[in-house]
C-alpha cells in the first residue's frame, strides 16, 4: 500500500513521501470483486489524513502517526450505508425511476433522484413516470439514442461501455490526458496567515456549494479537522434526505438563491470573507451568474477554489451531468465482468474517494498559500478517479465481509441521534450532528 499512497502523494501534493510517514493496516479482502476498492479507500483518506498533518507541522504542533486502517477506510466510503437516526435506516437512497435498463443493444442506467431528471426521463422518452413505462420504452430503443434523448432533455443518462469503447472515445482520451489532482496557482496575494489553533484547519472559513456525495464528503472530511463549514443551498433545490444527513456533519447550512440578484451578491459577500470555496455545479455552471474560475481569481485573490465535476474540464462532455453510478457504465467499469448486464463497484468508490482527494488537495492548496502566498485553484472529477482506481490493478477478491459497530459514533442533532461513521484518523472529530438545511444565517 505505501506505493500506492505514495504515488497518489506525489500527485496531490508534489512531494515525494517519506518513507514510513504513514502506516497501512488491515487487508483488502473487506471488499469484493477485481477493483481494488479498498486500496483506493485507504489510500484517499490516507493522503487527506497526511495533507492533515501536515498543515499542523505548520503550526508548530507535531502530528500524531498517520494511520489509516482498511476496515475503517472502507467503512467511510460506506457512510451513508451505516448512518442511522433514532436506530432506524433513515430513508431511500434511489428514487424508483433510478436504475439500469437494457435497450434494444445494450444496457443504459438513468438518474432519477432528483424530480427535473424524472421529468427529463419522461419527455425525452415520451413516458409516464412509472418503472413499467420507462422499461417498455427503452426496450424499443437503441441504448445511445435512450441516452441521448434523456441527455437533451435536460437529464442524466449513460449506456454502459466496455473499458476499449471508453478510451477510444473522444471523452475518455480527455479524461485520461487530465491529472488525478489538478492544483496551480490563480494569481498573486500575500501569504495567508492562519488563526491560533490546535487543529489543523481551526478558523478557516469553507463555503461549500455542492450536492449529492463527492463534494459534501469533501466538505464533510474539512469540517471534521476544525473548518467552519458553511453549506449554500437554496429553499427550492430537492435533497437525498439520507445523503444530506450522512455528508452534513459538523457543517452550517443557509439559503441563498443564486438565480436572483439578491442572492448573487450574498454570495460574493460570504467568498469576500471566505478561505476557500468549494464547487460542485457542472462546469461552466456558475459562470453565468459571474463566478467563472478567472472571475473569482480576479474578484478575491488569495481564494482557494475547488471544483468537483463527473467528466473534467476538457473533452465533448466537460459540461455533461454525471454521477457516480452513470460514471461506472460510461467509463467500462461496470462492464468488468461481461455486457450481460452491469457489474457496480461494491461502494460508490468514484464519489467518496474524488470527495477524500478534493479535501487533501484543499489542505495542500491552503499549506501553499501560507508558505507561498496567491490564489489556488484545484479540480477534481469522477472519470478521471474512475482512471486512477483502474490503474491500481485488479485481483480477484473474496469477500470476507468487514463489520463496522465498533467504529460507529453517536451524535446528537435535529433529526435525533445519529448513528455516523468517523472520519478515520487520531483527531478529526464534528463537535455536533447534522442540521436541518437553511436553518442558519447566510453570513460568518
Amino acid at each position: 500500500m505505501e506505493e500506492e499512497l505514495a504515488a497518489v502523494w506525489r500527485q496531490v501534493s508534489g512531494e515525494s513521501l517519506t518513507p514510513g510517514a504513514v502506516t497501512v493496516s488491515g487487508d483488502e479482502s473487506v471488499l469484493p470483486g477485481p477493483f481494488r476498492v479498498a486500496a483506493a479507500a485507504a489510500a484517499s483518506v490516507g493522503v487527506a489524513t497526511l495533507a492533515a498533518a501536515e498543515l499542523l507541522r505548520l503550526r508548530g504542533i507535531e502530528p500524531p502517526p498517520v494511520e489509516v486502517e482498511i476496515r475503517h477506510a472502507v467503512a467511510a466510503f460506506h457512510s451513508e450505508r451505516h448512518l442511522r437516526v433514532d436506530g432506524e435506516v433513515p430513508g431511500e437512497l434511489w428514487a424508483p425511476l433510478t436504475g439500469d435498463y437494457l435497450a434494444t443493444d445494450g444496457w443504459v442506467r438513468l438518474h432519477c433522484n432528483y424530480p427535473r431528471h424524472v421529468s427529463a426521463v419522461c419527455w425525452g422518452l415520451g413516458a409516464a413516470a412509472t418503472r413499467e413505462a420507462v422499461t417498455e420504452a427503452v426496450a424499443k430503443r437503441r441504448a445511445r439514442e435512450v441516452q441521448e434523448a434523456v441527455i437533451a432533455a435536460g437529464g442524466a443518462a449513460a449506456l454502459m461501455r466496455t473499458r476499449q469503447d471508453w478510451l477510444n472515445h473522444p471523452q475518455g482520451a480527455a479524461v485520461a490526458g487530465q491529472p488525478l489532482v489538478e492544483l496551480h496557482q490563480t494569481g498573486s496575494a500575500p501569504p495567508k496567515r492562519l488563526f491560533e489553533s490546535d487543529r489543523p484547519l481551526g478558523g478557516v472559513r469553507v463555503l461549500e456549494l455542492t450536492h449529492v456525495i463527492a463534494g459534501p464528503v469533501a466538505g464533510r472530511v474539512l469540517a471534521a479537522h476544525g473548518a467552519d463549514v458553511l453549506h449554500i443551498g437554496a429553499a427550492h433545490l430537492p435533497r437525498i434526505d439520507p445523503l444530506w444527513i450522512d455528508t452534513g456533519l459538523g457543517k452550517r447550512s443557509a439559503f441563498t438563491d443564486l438565480t436572483q440578484d439578491a442572492g448573487r451578491a450574498r454570495l460574493r459577500k460570504l467568498l469576500a470573507k471566505a478561505d476557500v470555496f468549494v464547487q460542485s455545479f457542472r462546469p461552466g455552471a456558475l459562470a453565468r451568474w459571474g463566478f467563472s474560475p478567472e472571475e473569482l481569481a480576479d474578484e478575491f485573490p488569495g481564494l482557494i477554489t475547488l471544483d468537483l465535476s463527473a467528466y473534467g474540464p476538457s473533452g465533448p462532455w466537460r459540461n455533461r451531468r454525471g454521477f457516480d453510478s452513470l460514471v461506472q457504465l460510461a467509463t467500462g467499469i461496470a462492464a468488468h465482468a461481461g455486457l450481460d448486464r452491469p457489474h457496480p463497484l461494491p461502494a460508490q468508490a468514484l464519489d467518496h474517494a474524488t470527495g477524500w482527494l478534493a479535501a487533501a488537495t484543499v489542505m495542500t492548496a491552503l499549506r501553499r498559500a501560507v508558505t507561498d502566498g496567491g490564489g489556488w485553484r484545484g479540480q477534481v472529477a469522477l472519470a478521471r478517479t474512475a482512471e486512477w482506481l483502474e490503474s491500481l490493478g485488479r485481483r480477484e477478491i473474496t469477500d470476507t465481509g468487514y463489520t463496522a459497530d465498533d467504529l460507529l459514533a453517536k451524535l446528537p442533532s435535529p433529526y435525533g441521534e445519529l448513528t455516523c461513521v468517523p472520519v478515520p484518523g487520531a483527531n478529526p472529530q464534528w463537535t455536533e450532528g447534522t442540521r436541518l438545511p437553511g436553518t442558519d444565517r447566510p453570513s460568518w
